[in-house]
This record gives C-alpha cells, structure tokens and sequence, in this order.
C-alpha cells in the first residue's frame, strides 16, 4: 500500500500531511519550499527503527506524545518510524516485547534510533530501576552500542530531573553522563514538545544528519532562544506591570510573571510559540509562571517562587507610572506614555536630521559668513 493510502486509512488526508510539514519546516527555520523535500523524505524512505525505553520517569513524555494534534502528528510518528520496542505501547509483555527488542537491534545494528525517556540510576551499580532483569544502566551501554543516535526525550533523561536532586539517593543521571561515543540530541522539558521531537526525526530523515545543536545537545531550532523574548506578556514586563499574587486583578488581568517567580527570561525553549495540546495553551498563558523545566540548573533545583536575575526587571523612566494612586494629580498613565511616545520620536526625528546636517569642514566660505 502506498504511503498517501496508508495515511488516509488512518484518518489522515494529504493536506493535513502537507501542512504538517510545512509547520515542522517553519520550526526548523527551512524555507517554505523544504516542506516538499521533507514531505518525499517521508513519503520514499524505509521507516527507521527507533527502540524507546522507559527508565526514571512518569511517562509524561510519551503521554504529552500520544496527545499531540491527533490524530495527525501521533498518527504521522507512528507511521513515519517503525517503533518496535515502547513498554507502554507495544501489545506484547514477558517474552514476546523482549523478542521484539532482541529482532530489532539485530536487524538494524547501527541504524536504529534510540530514544530514552528518564533519568538512569547509577549508585549501587543501578539496582533501582530494572527491566526484564537488568538494570537500566546495562540496558542502556548494550542498546547505545548499536543505535546510529541517541534521543532522551524529556528533562529526566537529558539531565537527571527530579531524581538527580539532592540529596539524589540513586545516583540518578542523565543520558549523556554515560554514553560518550554516540549522537546525542537532548530534547528536554517537563514534558518536552512533541513538536521538538518530531522535527527532529524529520530533520534526520530528511537530511541524513542531526541539527544544529547547542552546549547542552539540544536542538537549536527549538531551544535557540529564550522564552522571556516571545511571551505575550512581555509587553505587561517592558511597561513594569507585574503579576503581585495569585487571584488578585494583577493576576487576572494577565500582567507579567516574573515576580511570582516565572523563569521564561533565563530558559530557552519554544514553549511560548509552538504551544501544547492543539488549543494555543502553555503554562504562562494560564497564568503559572514559566519553572524552567528546560534547564538543567532551574528544574526542581530553584523554588517556583524565586526571581531570576535580570538586567533592568524594572521599566525605564521613560515609561509610564503604572502605580499612580492619585489620578486626579498629574497626567493619567496611558496620557504620560503617549507623551513619552512622542517626545521620543521628536528626539529620534531631532538626531537624524542633525546626523544629515552639514558639518563646518563641508560647508563653503559663503555659508560661513551668513552664519
């Protein structure tokens, strides 16, 4: 059966799978045009094996997965790879699931991708978390060996999570503390976006090759910048209307986070444009102050309610007086910040014209003496 058949058998038609990949194309900073390169990768190349095992985790990440556009892009992940080995999915148990992990690796040695969801306990030499008689440490050396990249999918498995706290009595870590001879592409948060996760197969796909990725291996396309720098209330933090407690108007009317601890301006994610769940929702726009859960120094390691540092977390005095308790003296807020409007564009108009005045050296004799 061919590829546009098989999707339309499973509730998906060629133009949700278009725009599925034009959106993935976005996400990877691609011109428009990729969308058809990504959409004949998908469409022409044999779904790569990916074996995905759960370790220290809750499986929110394959949760936040399974609930993603459906059916569309839940659907599109389980055709567009060939997942023969996933503890919550897979209809086998016992012996039956450790056959298909066993065939899987064999058939596929050294082009496989491996995805690991949760951190990996080390203390004791890894006797905390096991499956199938063996601990999570040697599951994870045996199947990196011949995986051609490696994906921990989530904040436990890219850097520990909540399990690596302190006192961290498991000696919890995350993939990378062990496996030092493989492609490794963090795709971190609590859980993470199943749209990371999916440009990332595709990029590969597509591209034969891993994207770009920062200091802590993690995609730049999704976690190239930071939060603080796309939030919708950003514009409620340039003006120093601040959010004091949970319920009071402040709260309600949507003003910025930051000192309810939100800590969107020291986390770089995507979360505040690609959203969750279909329905343009993400923690801050609900109004719960970002934790950080991209990162592997914020997460479970800094109080919710502790501010992060920044340069200038107050307006400039340019800026309205958004605290006036007697409007009745002086000019009201919204009167003040159309003054300062424009007086800051006579100032700018006032600067370019001068730059565009001639300087002495430039002027003739003539117009030396009218001056």
């Amino acid at each position: 059966m061919k590829k546009d058949e098989e999707y339309f058998c499973a509730g998906v038609t060629r133009r949700d799978f278009m725009k599925t990949c034009a959106s993935v194309t976005a996400m990877l900073g691609l011109p428009l045009a990729m969308h058809v390169k990504l959409a004949e990768a998908v469409e022409t190349n044999k779904n790569p094996a990916v074996i995905w095992l759960h370790f220290q985790e809750c499986t929110g990440c394959s949760e936040s997965l399974l609930r993603s556009s459906h059916p569309t892009i839940s659907t599109l992940i389980l055709d567009m790879i060939s997942l023969d080995y996933h503890e919550t999915l897979m209809a086998g148990s016992g012996h039956q699931a450790e056959k298909s992990l066993h065939d899987s690796m064999t058939a596929n040695k050294g082009k496989y991708i491996l995805v690991v969801e949760g951190a990996i306990p080390t203390k004791d030499n890894g006797i905390y978390c096991k499956v199938a008689g063996k601990t999570s440490l040697e599951s994870l050396r045996h199947l990196a060996e011949g995986a051609a990249a490696i994906i921990p999918v989530g904040t436990c498995a890219s850097y520990g999570g909540i399990q690596s706290v302190a006192p961290n009595p498991t000696g919890a870590v995350g993939v990378r503390d062990i496996i030092k001879d493989k492609p490794i592409i963090n795709i971190p948060g609590c859980p993470p976006n199943p749209h990371s996760f999916l440009s990332t197969v595709m990029y590969f796909l597509t591209f034969k090759k891993l994207p770009d990725l920062d200091a802590l291996g993690r995609p730049m396309f999704a976690y190239g910048r930071k939060i603080h720098e796309h939030c919708e209330r950003r514009p409620h933090f340039d003006a120093g209307r601040f959010a004091l407690k949970y319920g009071d108007p402040t709260h309600a009317e949507g003003y910025c986070l930051y000192k309810l601890g939100c800590k969107g301006p020291e986390t770089f994610a995507n979360c505040s444009v690609q959203r969750f769940n279909d329905v343009g929702a993400w923690p801050v726009s609900i109004g719960h102050p970002c934790i950080g859960c991209t990162e592997p120094d914020i997460l479970f390691k800094k109080p919710i309610s502790e501010k992060v540092q920044i340069h200038m977390p107050t307006p400039p005095d340019t800026y309205a007086n958004v605290n006036l308790k007697d409007k009745g003296k002086g000019a009201d807020p919204l009167t003040t910040g159309v003054l300062g409007l424009a007086a800051g564009a006579a100032l700018g108009a006032g600067a370019m014209l001068a730059k565009k005045l001639p300087k002495d050296s430039d002027m003739g004799d003539e117009e030396k003496k009218d001056e």
